[in-house]
Order: C-alpha cells, then structure tokens, then sequence
C-alpha cells in the first residue's frame, strides 16, 4: 500500500491520516521483534497528539523509508521511528550529503541534498550508532548505501560518511559530500 502525496501544506487530509495509521499499525504488528514489549494503542495515543509528526511519518512512507517504531525512550516518553525498508529509501536516493556540497558541484548537479530532504521532512538523520543499532533488528542495505550524519570534523575537511552491509558486516566508509549514486540514499528517524 502507498500513500498519497500532500498538497503542499504540512498537514494530512483525513482519508491520508486515516491511511497511514492503517500503514503503521499493520506495520507494528507484522514486526513485533522490532519493539518488543510495546503496545500499539500507545504509539497510536501519542500519534494522534502531534498531527506535525504523523506529517513527517507521512513524508517518510511516501518517500519509501517504511518507518517503524524500534524503541521507547522512557525517560521523555518517546517513541523512536526508523526508517526500516529493506534498502536505502527509494525516493531519497541520488542526493548528495548536504546544500554546501551540492553547490559545490560545478555540473550534474543532483536534485537535492540528503540533509535539506531531512529538513524538510522535519526528521534526522541515523547517526552511525543509529544505523548498527537497526542492523540488530534485520539485514538492511544489502543492495544500497545510506549517508550518516557526519561528524563535524570530517564534513569540514570536505568529507561525508556512509554505511551498508556486506558479507553480514555493517561497513561505514567515506566519499566526498558532493558524491552521489543512484543506490546511496539516506535513513531517517523521528522521535514521537
């Protein structure tokens, strides 16, 4: 099942609304071993009192990212959403790492950035801990590539950093941040 586009605004019309719970719950259930523990009808409770964040798991689904809720932070009261398709998702990949590398670039140019699609889904990018953490819960980017969040000291040297897996090792590697491929993407989450 897909979602529909938004109309630009960031709020959801009732039948999207409607749609992506039915998304999320269908997914929950069908991935117990990724928040073990948890009960639906509380992520669904606090879903429901922040329209914003149901808009960036809307983002997230009709991007491919599939998210899915991987833990609970007790202390905030929060549910934490990953991106868990199976590869890198579809309709993020082929961007660089962020808007000073895309300027950068002198000609083909890609249509965007991993960090200014990120920002504008109002979600973050997985960290490196982030992405091993989700390589416990299955076997992701067997195919693609996800950009991380780079740490500061590499991105001003001009680099970014990525992750997959092969050969059932989670790899992290560089690239200059103006680089992009048609099987890198990035990974996403959201606290709820």
């Amino acid at each position: 099942m897909t979602v529909s586009p938004t109309n630009g605004n960031k709020e959801l019309s009732p039948e999207q609304h409607e749609e992506l719970l039915k998304i999320l719950k269908a997914r929950f259930e069908k991935n117990m071993n990724r928040h073990q523990d948890l009960e639906w009808a509380n992520v669904h409770a606090k879903l429901e009192a922040q329209p914003e964040k149901l808009w960036s798991l809307h983002e997230m689904e009709r991007t491919g990212g599939e998210p899915d809720v991987v833990d609970h932070a007790l202390t905030t009261n929060e549910y934490i959403f990953y991106d868990c398709s199976a590869e890198s998702p579809k309709g993020r990949r082929s961007v660089c790492y962020d808007r000073e590398a895309l300027e950068s670039r002198k000609e083909h140019k890609p249509q965007n950035s991993a960090l200014e699609m990120a920002a504008d889904m109002a979600i973050e990018l997985l960290t490196e801990e982030q992405y091993r953490e989700l390589q416990k819960l299955g076997n992701f980017d067997l195919k693609t590539s996800s950009w991380v969040k780079t740490p500061a000291d590499i991105r001003k040297l001009g680099g970014a950093v990525f992750c997959d897996r092969r050969y059932d090792t989670i790899f992290l590697y560089h690239n200059g941040a103006e680089s992009y491929y048609g099987a890198r993407g990035f990974r996403g989450y959201l606290r709820v």
